[in-house]
């Protein structure tokens, strides 16, 4: 249960930092439709974390619980500096002519990719023994950053101050992350 809760709540920082909320709010009001996005965006996240928990079962049995411990503290603190770089706006996907819904899944699904709360759930997933519950907790905190993003739209999502989201979610996670490490080789 410690992986979905833990998930849930490294989504929802991660996105706070990055483009697939701001992605989501470009989509939003491009096709007038936030409750399709949403939708969209749910099946994105929810596919990449799940290659996150299958990419941790085939390499869980190769670690020692330690190791599996300084995995998720390398995530936490690669993904903690990561949010600090500067966000480029996204591609706005406009020479995509496949619908709204294969536009909005498809793009998302490409953003997300390899994101920085994919590595953290395979990070929390290697050392859960309900490994799946971090691909649904670390969707429905996504979610709950991506939704609102895409109700409020691209504009007011940039009236934000993003800076300062950026930095504070930079600082919990490195602080979570060191915090995670020193455990592991218990210094702390």
């Amino acid at each position: 249960m410690d992986a979905l809760m833990a998930a849930l709540v490294l989504g929802a920082i991660c996105q706070a930092g990055d483009k697939t909320p701001w992605l989501a709010a470009i989509l939003a009001d491009r096709f007038r439709s936030p409750a399709l996005v949403i939708a969209a965006a749910g099946v994105a996240l929810a596919g990449n974390y799940a290659l996150g928990v299958v990419a941790a079962s085939w390499i869980t049995p190769l670690l020692t619980p330690e190791a599996r411990q300084l995995l998720l503290a390398l995530a936490l603190v690669l993904a903690g500096l990561s949010t600090t770089l500067r966000s480029r706006t996204p591609d706005r996907l406009s020479g995509w002519r496949l619908g709204a819904v294969a536009t909005s899944v498809l793009g998302l699904a490409i953003m997300i990719v390899g994101d920085r709360m994919q590595f953290i759930v395979l990070g929390l997933a290697a050392r859960s023994e309900l490994p799946w519950l971090a691909a649904v907790g670390g969707t429905l905190g996504a979610l709950s950053v991506v939704a609102p993003a895409a109700v409020i739209g691209e504009r007011r999502w940039l009236a934000l101050p993003q800076p300062a989201i950026r930095i504070a979610s930079a600082l919990v996670l490195v602080v979570t992350g060191v915090i995670a490490g020193l455990n592991a080789v218990r210094l702390l």
